[in-house]
């Protein structure tokens, strides 16, 4: 009989079309000519049926019974716990619900479920099955052999389909069903690309999407302090997606670098796994492998690991179709020691359990698998025309589950169960609201069940599943992520075991002291790129690979800002210990107990004890001879000068203050002003008498003492004002230096309080009174052929050359030390020191010797006859030639008509002095 089958010009035909173009599409994806199974029944006649259970309502069921075949064969393996287990999931949850009063009153469910045989091709074409009974077949033109019109048998009406596990599977069937508006709900795919609701709008799962596992696994990662890890994916959706998701995730968040991200073929070549262990190695930090396979692969890259002596290097984190599966792992216990692994929550179905061990071959005739099953799980053989050869024992049928095998129930079956209770809600609330008050079926849903008002219902389901956890969906039809954390551990007694260490439900809950590593070390094992940085250092991030970087110090003044700069101290500041933020520079000044202080001090004591003493024996003796013929009067002013040269250490070493700052700009000059004005107007005064005397026997003016002290104050007077004017322009004030003391090192800087002097201030402040010292040894020389039993010029001239020197070898290390660490110590003891030696050289060549005559030799300390100015200046005039003369004589005497004519004893005191001592000392004679 020739049958005919043509499709009307009608939405159902339209979308028929659209389907051919679908499987035609598929038909042409690699591969697919060794992937569809043959459509003639004679190729492959042990997959060619299917379970059917009758009901009012039947439900559609696509399960992975097989595993996928080998090259050229669709299906391969039978699959005891995911095929079988979930399949009879399925139709133990259609059992409960049609004897449950309070669920689908009246209403029988019914099932047809379908092998998938984990091959998404392969499902395509199986899931034709559902919708068969929507498409309008055309007789009219198709007659039987005696003419009459043809009989079709009316195929099932699929309301909604439970599956599938896979999630390309998922995906494949997804866009088939969407367009048959025929409601789907998943217990196993968690691929993210199926919440996407404008392309997957009729899709819905009960498993939480990859998303949040993809997030959980981010958590994991974080929470171990990981930040350089590979990921592992196995080609397809499922795998694929979940990576994508992981990395995505990584993207956003940041902190997590992705090192590789390799994938393995469908088909795997031989070493193709030995290679992915040496793509692995190449990036041997990345410890971390982020999986996203099945089984299959997941026990193929372990064994590699295993052959390739990687034991204990990779850190593996599986993702849920590893979860706390035994198979993977098998043979393998070393290499996959302390992979961390995820599952959906879940608990196990005592009820699903009781009813599982009681199945036997007699009882469940409607699982056409279950013989298979029964074979492959007794390791027996079914009399003839059993499916495994081999010369096997034969199968009794007395055996039992779990008593003659082992026995544990597979990880989905409560999703699988929530599937359906989920399409059995769904369809309750449907009735009720359609069909309220109405036994059984009422007409409306009777004749034909609208997809999307299902899939309304579907999305408003709220319950408690088969394990006592929530049922629900969100606008996506994705259900709410709820993981269990495994460790797969090996005890003491060497016991392998996935333990849980945690729980996901929005937020990571890790108990890290439950983790248990093959090294034994309590301490979580690393995989990052690069270690931390130390305090005070920066990362110098590797381009393109944010979690690689180079650790650098931060150098100098520099402190670390952040984790990726180093930035500069202010000025007043450095780095701390650390080098992690910035704390004051220590302050110091001169101390008191400084060996640069203490020398300074000691010899600033001498001198003023010295100059005491030189101006108390002055004081007292004030009336005699030599103390008058002194010229007191300017002998105190340059004794006040040589104190005040003195006292300046004390200032100079005192902590700087306003005070102490405004005392040592008007004395710091001062002293030496003092003393280099009095001889200046000394030296000059001898210069005038004596150039005077050769031209005249009057006396020059302004000799007198009065004279003298006025001139030597309008010298003094000078220093004041532009003291004072100093004052004016710049007030005093201290100043913390920090460049003085900026050492390379930091830990060695320091700030200087000092006062605020610069250094031209100093030499301006100095410089007037060095230009009397130079104007004062100018008239030294002048006066240097003098005789020295006429005048003191010649001590003068001693003096004025010594404090040259002296000034001269204080300016080139003064200023030579500028750049200096010890600049401050340097330069004020140098300066103190230079002014203390100065002082020094005026009290010993100009007052000692006079000290001495008064207080050891006062026979010389008496007053003289008086002689005129005429005849002193020819007298001194007369021992200067002779003097010459003596020169040239071989015995080198003198003698003079002059001494002859004056009393020998009287003259000697006399000749001891400068011109006004004999003024002043032959006012005496003849008295």
């Amino acid at each position: 009989m020739e049958r005919q089958w043509k499709p009307r010009s009608s939405p159902q035909s339209r979308s028929f079309i659209l389907l051919f173009v679908a499987i035609s599409y598929t038909a042409l994806l690699p591969g697919a000519s060794s992937q569809r199974v043959p459509t003639d029944p004679q190729a492959a006649p042990e997959y060619a049926h299917s379970i059917r259970l009758d009901g009012d309502i039947i439900l559609g069921g696509l399960f992975p019974i097989h595993s996928r075949g080998d090259r050229g064969t669709p299906c391969g393996e039978l699959k005891k716990e995911k095929g079988i287990h979930r399949l009879e999931a399925m139709m133990f949850a259609i059992d409960l619900i049609n004897k449950d009063p309070e669920l689908l009153p009246n209403i029988t469910l019914g099932a047809r479920i379908l092998d998938t045989c984990s091959r998404d091709t392969y499902a395509l074409e199986q899931s034709l099955t559902f919708v068969q009974a929507l498409i309008e077949r055309d007789g009219s033109d198709v007659r039987c052999a005696n003419g009459d019109p043809p009989i079709f048998t009316k195929p099932d009406k699929i309301v909604g389909v439970i599956g599938a596990a896979s999630s390309s599977v998922s995906i494949m069937v997804a866009n088939i069903l969407r367009l048959f508006k025929i409601p789907q709900i998943s217990y196993a795919s968690t691929a993210p690309e199926l919440s996407d609701n404008t392309r997957y709008d009729f899709f819905s799962r009960v498993v939480p999407p990859d998303s949040y596992q993809a997030q959980t696994m981010m958590d994991i990662v974080t929470a171990m302090e990981w930040n350089y890890v590979s990921t592992l994916a196995s080609e397809g959706n499922y795998g694929e997606s979940g990576v994508e998701a992981f990395i995505q995730i990584s993207r956003e968040t940041g902190g997590v670098c992705i090192a590789q991200s390799l994938k393995i073929p469908r088909e795997p070549r031989p070493g193709e796994f030995d290679k992915i262990i040496r793509r692995l190695l190449e990036t041997s930090n990345a410890r971390a492998v982020i999986m996203f396979a099945n089984e299959d692969d997941i026990r193929r890259v372990l064994d590699a690991a295993k052959r390739n002596n990687q034991t204990g290097h990779f850190l593996w984190v599986g993702s849920d179709s590893w979860g706390s599966k035994i198979s993977p792992v098998i043979g393998q216990e070393k290499v996959a020691e302390g992979a961390i692994t995820i599952l959906p929550k879940r608990a196990s179905v005592d009820a699903f359990d009781r009813y599982f061990r009681s199945r036997s071959l007699s009882n469940n005739r409607r699982n056409v698998w279950f013989a298979e099953f029964w074979e492959e799980n007794f390791n027996c053989k079914l009399g003839m025309h059993g499916k495994r050869p081999g010369s096997l024992k034969k199968c009794t049928g007395l055996e039992k589950v779990g008593r003659d095998s082992s026995y544990e129930q597979e990880g989905k079956v409560q999703f699988v169960m929530d599937a359906v209770y989920a399409m059995a809600h769904a369809l309750h609330r449907m009735h009720r609201e359609f069909c309220f008050g109405y036994p059984g079926l009422c007409p409306r849903m009777a004749n034909s069940i609208d997809g999307k008002e299902l899939l309304s219902h579907i999305r408003a389901v709220n319950f408690n599943g088969s394990a006592g956890t929530p049922v629900v969906f969100n606008e996506n039809g994705d259900a709410p992520g709820r993981y269990d954390i495994f460790q797969y551990q090996i005890t003491n007694r060497s016991i392998a075991e996935y333990r849980v260490i945690g729980s996901w439900t929005n937020k990571l809950h890790l108990k890290v002291e439950a983790m248990r590593w093959r090294t034994g070390d309590p301490t979580l094992p690393s995989s990052v790129c690069s270690v931390p940085c130390r305090a005070g250092e920066r990362k110098k991030v590797v381009k393109g690979v944010p979690c690689c970087w180079h650790c650098e110090r931060c150098d100098g003044y520099h402190f670390q800002a952040s984790e990726f700069t180093c930035e500069l101290c202010p000025y007043e500041m450095r780095p701390d210990a650390n080098r992690t933020g910035c704390v004051p520079i220590p302050i110091i000044k001169l101390e008191w107990h400084s060996p640069w202080a203490v020398v300074p001090v000691f010899l600033s004591m001498l001198g003023i004890i010295a100059t005491s003493f030189v101006i108390v024996t002055f004081v007292r003796y004030n009336d005699t001879p030599i103390v008058r013929a002194s010229d007191r009067e300017m002998s105190y002013v340059l004794l006040t000068g040589i104190f005040l040269c003195y006292a300046i250490t004390f200032l100079m070493i005192s902590t700087p203050d306003v005070g102490v700052c405004s005392f040592r700009r008007i004395f710091l000059g001062l002293g030496m002003c003092f003393s280099y004005a009095a001889l200046l107007t000394k030296t000059n005064r001898i210069h005038r008498i004596f150039e005077q005397g050769k031209k005249s026997v009057t006396a020059p003016r302004f000799i007198s003492p009065a004279s003298q002290l006025v001139i030597t104050f309008s010298l003094i007077s000078v220093q004041l004002l532009g003291v004072f004017v100093w004052f004016a322009t710049d007030p005093p004030h201290t100043v913390v230096d920090f460049g003085e003391q900026r050492t390379q090192d930091p830990m060695l800087a320091r700030g200087v309080l000092k006062c605020d002097i610069s250094d031209l201030s100093l030499i301006c402040s100095l410089g007037y009174s060095i230009l009397l010292m130079v104007t004062c040894t100018v008239y030294a020389i002048k006066t240097r052929g003098v005789p020295e039993k006429f005048n003191e010029a010649k001590p003068i001239g001693f003096t004025m050359y010594t404090t040259c020197i002296i000034w001269l070898a204080f300016i080139p290390i003064f200023f030579g030390t500028s750049q200096s660490a010890e600049r401050m110590y340097i330069q004020t003891t140098t300066l103190t020191i230079s002014l203390s030696l100065s002082a020094s050289v005026s009290l010993g060549m100009l007052y000692m010797p006079k000290v001495y005559i008064i207080l050891f030799r006062p026979d010389q300390n008496v007053p003289k006859r008086k002689r005129s100015f005429k005849a002193i200046v020819t007298a001194a005039t007369m021992s200067g030639k002779l003097t010459q003369k003596g020169g040239d004589r071989p015995n080198g005497e003198v003698k003079t008509e002059l001494c002859e004519s004056m009393e020998t004893n009287k003259m000697q005191t006399c000749l001891h002095q400068d011109i006004l001592s004999y003024l002043l000392c032959y006012s005496f004679v003849g008295l």
